[in-house]
């Protein structure tokens, strides 16, 4: 356990620290992960042997919950409206048809049986919400035609029902009798009506009720996601089916304090990310590659990304789209974007627990029908859009996204104004306010005015002032600093302290006082400096 605990917190420092580095990588960063756990591995720097199975796809299918339920929530419905039919066909259908080619390709080219050829199509069938979210926002890709939206809603919603091709055929491989049609119908009835009665309690519960304890509407959050996965699995039903929707149904309610909610779960995906492909280099071995993976892991897994990306996935998506008179650009990047990734890899980590035998190694060929996924795909895909004309300037990806805020958005700010300040006894016509800047209150005692240009600022008036809200702040970061009795600062004014050569006192508190300084405020002992570091 201690071991295990160790590795774990050792892995999400590295990654915390490592992020600012590897959001600029030209491929995507999660790769970044993958090689981090292979030199923690039992060929890698600290050798060590790991090839826990059922660790990994309990792990991996706990840290999916989150992934899932996080892309269900940050997808904006309202965007999507447009292209929501296209999106559902591609989400169903499209990986039906995408499961059958790949899955025919497999037995023919490589001759593997029926079964077996159907399940290796069913894993890899599904695209991953992960890998296309962070390539759109990290490198701001505006597209034309809701192609943004379209790939969000699709990447979203289509693990379940790769999930539930890969369960027939795991049933099928088992020697099962099953019924294939009653099979899918519990599974998508019954994730449905979880995922939907869940989402509406909760958004229920979170608006008509007080939630005493501290970040209390969050930690009810996180459980609801949890029990929307796990109560249609104890029923029969989907559960990543239910935790999308019930995502979705959330993300697109009004919630209050949906921002701690944004922050909190982005936050949590993000290590769930890194954890799983983290986890998942752990499990390889890479000097079984010469002898073992080259052979009949590298080339067959290689055979089926190409073809997959270049036959299968281009023809279901041409099939889907043509018919809504998607252009040839928009279709083909669509087909692009149809990047493997963490839900593919779980599943085959589910098939492996199962005990199916097998002429291939599953995990280790869905794993490396990732990597090159992600690595060709995902490294192309920006010079794609650019080559496929589909980026669109006076578009703006972010809009796509339930945490999206307008550059309108304000935040407001409170002056005190006292007899020695500046702007005492002025009307507000003379006051030079930037114009981002406006006075929309002013409180006078029990009085509450709604100002015009005309109106006075008296002594002890209390200023309510509406800004642009500032939230770039990854070169920006605020810290406290309180002057004790000794302390240097102590009866110095502004001007003659030299803090650091990025640094700016740009608030004092003194007792309930509040000071915005300038070069001439003197600091007293007791004061709470607010410094701003860049």
């Amino acid at each position: 356990m201690n071991t295990a605990l160790f590795l774990m917190g050792t892995v999400i420092v590295i990654c915390v620290l490592t992020h600012k580095f590897t959001s600029h990588l030209k491929v995507p960063s999660l790769l970044f992960f993958i090689g981090l756990g292979m030199c923690f591995g039992e060929n890698g720097i600290f050798r060590i042997s790991f090839d826990d199975y059922a660790l990994s796809e309990m792990i991996c299918s706990a840290c999916l919950i989150f992934v899932m339920f996080y892309g269900g929530f940050g997808t904006n419905i309202k965007e999507a409206k447009p292209v929501a039919v296209q999106s559902f066909l591609l989400s169903t259908l499209g990986v039906v048809l995408t499961a059958g080619m790949v899955g025919v390709f497999v037995h023919i080219a490589l001759g593997a049986g029926w079964l077996e050829s159907m399940l290796i199509g069913s894993v890899v069938s599904s695209t991953d919400a992960a890998s296309v979210f962070n390539i759109l926002r990290s490198k701001k890709l505006n597209l034309k035609d809701n192609t943004a939206s379209l790939l969000e809603l699709e990447s979203g919603s289509n693990d379940p029902m790769s999930y539930m091709l890969t369960v027939v055929m795991v049933s099928l491989l088992s020697g099962q009798e099953i019924s294939v049609g009653m099979l899918l119908l519990k599974q998508i009835a019954i994730g449905v009506l979880c995922g939907l009665v869940l989402g509406k309690v909760t958004v229920w519960l979170l608006n008509n009720l007080s939630i005493e304890l501290e970040q209390g509407e969050t930690i009810l959050v996180f459980a609801v996601a949890t029990l929307a996965y796990t109560l249609p699995g104890l029923l029969g039903g989907n559960g990543y089916l239910s935790v999308y929707l019930c995502g979705i149904l959330m993300g697109n309610s009004y919630l209050p304090g949906k921002r701690d909610l944004v922050h909190f779960f982005d936050v949590v995906t993000g290590v769930c990310q890194m954890m799983i492909f983290f986890l998942l280099g752990l499990l390889v071995t890479p000097a079984k590659l010469p002898q073992v993976i080259l052979p009949q892991v590298i080339l067959p897994s290689l055979l089926i990304m190409l073809f997959m990306t270049l036959v299968a996935r281009p023809i279901s998506v041409l099939g889907i789209l043509l018919p809504f008179k998607a252009r040839l650009g928009q279709i083909g990047l669509v087909s692009w974007a149809g990047l493997r990734g963490v839900a593919s890899i779980v599943f085959a980590i589910f098939a492996v627990m199962q005990g199916v035998s097998a002429q291939y190694n599953l995990f280790n060929l869905v794993f490396c029908i990732v990597l090159f996924s992600l690595s060709v795909q995902g490294a192309l895909l920006p010079w794609m859009s650019k080559k496929m004309r589909m980026i669109d300037e006076k578009a703006d990806v972010l809009k796509t996204f339930t945490d999206y805020k307008e550059v309108n958005d304000v935040s407001f700010v409170k002056i005190s104004v006292q007899e020695d300040h500046r702007w005492c006894r002025k009307k507000l016509w003379e006051i030079a306010l930037p114009n981002d800047l406006l006075v929309v209150l002013i409180m006078r005692g029990e009085e509450k005015i709604t100002p015009n240009g005309d109106t006075q600022i008296l002594p002890g008036d209390l200023l309510v002032i509406a800004a642009r809200e500032f939230e770039d702040r990854e070169n920006l970061t605020l810290r406290e600093i309180t002057v004790e009795n000794n302390d240097r600062l102590k009866g110095r004014t502004l001007s003659e302290i030299n803090l650091t050569q990025k640094g700016l006192i740009v608030m004092i508190e003194r007792g309930k006082q509040t000071i915005i300084p300038n070069g001439n405020t003197r600091i007293e002992e007791g004061d709470l400096l607010v410094v701003a570091k860049f």
